[in-house]
């Protein structure tokens, strides 16, 4: 949480924001007259809003926001009619946990609208919330919004001067083939397993269970990932409950320090959300005890209970990425890294173009695709390099393979601000160089009958040559991932067609 970068301080200044724009949301509600519960509302909506609303551009940015309500307002309509009929409310808030993972396959608008659909139904369970308050719900929700967005696209537009980084497209496939379509399935089973299970142990708040298999399930494409959040989040609901005992408790839901340390959980979770998922988990476990405090309802128990659930959510989550169409670690790792060396293949192709004097040639839109590329070859390969993995060749194997793919991705930045050059040179040199880059990637990604070891690299250049330099260090960090990638078949790591 302290030592991860943070270029531009831009995880800094967008944590700061989210707790002035959701503190303008909850003061606005506050304001008008508002209930505690629709205040509690608002400012839930303001927080997922600027958290989840993460399109590349800010157009696309506000169009979201502005189709929030679409999503999330028959949603508090049909949860809080449901509210006295359970059998019926059950159905439709699984119903609702398909379409809000199904929705994913329409890249970032639908993973934030689905999220701030199933999270409607979420919080009228958590408040208790009744068709008699559906009005004062609705105000509240668009407050915040119109609260959030002033903060956001107005008063400090941070994504104006530093856009939002593009998340890569998901991975290809066709039906039950398609990533999303299988975790929709997953999502489903798993919250469904959740509220069984977790409505036997409580008729009042078993919720917590459904929203620990659904949150799992966000940013993770494959069994491994989905396990290793699921305890990444039990550990950070076991610390925080710990925290709520000593910090929560004692306040008896006191307003003035509880708003203070509720801005502070705001702040952490935004801050942590990116490098610690755990840290994120520790603060959204705080916050939900100061909330359940400023309602009245909160005693150790209760806190007891939160982990309880949330243990149940992690189990269902866990059974169902293992039972229900699952998607393998090896089969996710694989397809990512494919990606990510076709993009270095695409990447020293344009600059090859460029330094030969092509002005339509530009290699920077692939050295950016490949830095994102990279950001979720990480995430694929967090499960084998975790502390915990009892794995150690795989572990060893998977960090290897980090080092060289990052080594990679520094020749490239560097080969592409020479082809930025106008004053740089191109010969038969760079061709022949670049031309085994290509051959290096090819031995890499066909299939393993096919393949042909890429042979030793070629010494590297005199300093003086810039880009022969970076080519001929990409061409050694190529060959070298041949080890750790196709030399193992017993212990499968990636790549093994």
């Amino acid at each position: 949480m302290f030592v991860a970068p943070d270029p531009g301080r831009l995880r800094l200044r967008n944590s700061l924001r989210a707790v002035l724009g959701i503190g303008l949301a909850v003061a606005v509600s506050e304001l008008c007259g508002l209930s505690l519960t629709a205040s509690i509302t608002g400012g839930l909506a303001a927080l997922l809003t600027l958290f989840t609303v993460l399109d590349p551009t800010v157009r696309a940015q506000r169009v979201t926001s502005a189709l929030l309500p679409v999503a999330g307002f028959p949603v508090l309509a049909l949860a809080t009619t449901l509210h006295g009929t359970p059998l019926a409310r059950d159905a439709a808030f699984l119903a609702v946990v398909f379409a809000g993972v199904y929705a994913r396959r329409w890249g970032p608008r639908g993973h934030a609208l689905g999220i701030f659909g199933f999270m409607m139904f979420f919080v009228t369970q958590f408040l208790h919330a009744v068709p008699g308050q559906l009005p004062e719900l609705y105000a509240a929700v668009g407050l915040a919004l119109l609260s959030a967005g002033a903060v956001r696209y107005v008063l400090w537009p941070i994504e104006r001067r530093t856009p939002p980084p593009a998340a890569p497209p998901g991975l290809p496939g066709t039906r039950l083939a398609r990533p999303t379509t299988r975790q929709a399935f997953q999502a489903t089973a798993a919250c469904a397993f959740a509220l069984g299970i977790g409505q036997a142990l409580s008729d009042d708040r078993w919720y917590w269970a459904v929203g620990t298999a659904w949150w799992i399930f966000v940013n993770t494409a494959s069994r491994g990932e989905t396990l290793v959040r699921g305890f990444r989040r039990v550990v950070g609901t076991v610390v925080g409950i710990a925290a709520g005992l000593l910090i929560a408790v004692p306040l008896h839901g006191a307003p003035a320090p509880t708003a203070a340390l509720v801005a502070v959980c705001v702040f952490g979770i935004f801050y942590t959300a990116a490098p610690s998922y755990s840290w994120m988990m520790f603060f959204v476990t705080v916050m939900a005890g100061l909330l359940y405090g400023l309602l009245g309802v909160l005693h150790p128990g209760l806190l007891l209970l939160r982990f309880e659930e949330t243990a149940i959510g992690a189990l269902g989550a866990a059974l169902a990425v293992v039972l229900v169409l699952p998607v393998t670690t090896h089969a996710a790792n694989d397809a990512w890294i494919q990606r990510a060396l076709h993009c270095v293949r695409a990447s020293t192709a344009a600059a090859l173009d460029r330094l030969a004097g092509d002005p339509d040639a530009d290699p920077a839109p692939h050295a950016a695709e490949l830095e994102l590329l990279l950001g979720r070859v990480r995430m694929a390969l967090a499960p084998l390099v975790h502390p915990l993995s009892p794995l150690r060749a795989r572990k060893a194997r998977a960090r290897q393979v980090l080092g060289l793919l990052d080594d990679c991705a520094r020749e490239v930045r560097g080969l592409v601000a020479v082809a930025a050059d106008p004053q740089a040179s191109h010969d038969a040199r760079l061709a022949a160089a670049c031309w085994r880059v290509e051959t290096a990637v090819e031995a890499l990604t066909a299939p393993r009958a096919t393949a042909e070891h890429a042979g030793p690299a070629q010494p590297r250049p005199a300093a003086a040559e810039p880009a022969l330099a970076h080519l001929h260090g990409l061409e050694h960090a190529l060959v070298a991932l041949h080890a750790p990638l196709r030399t193992d078949p017993r212990a499968p790591l990636t790549i093994t067609a």
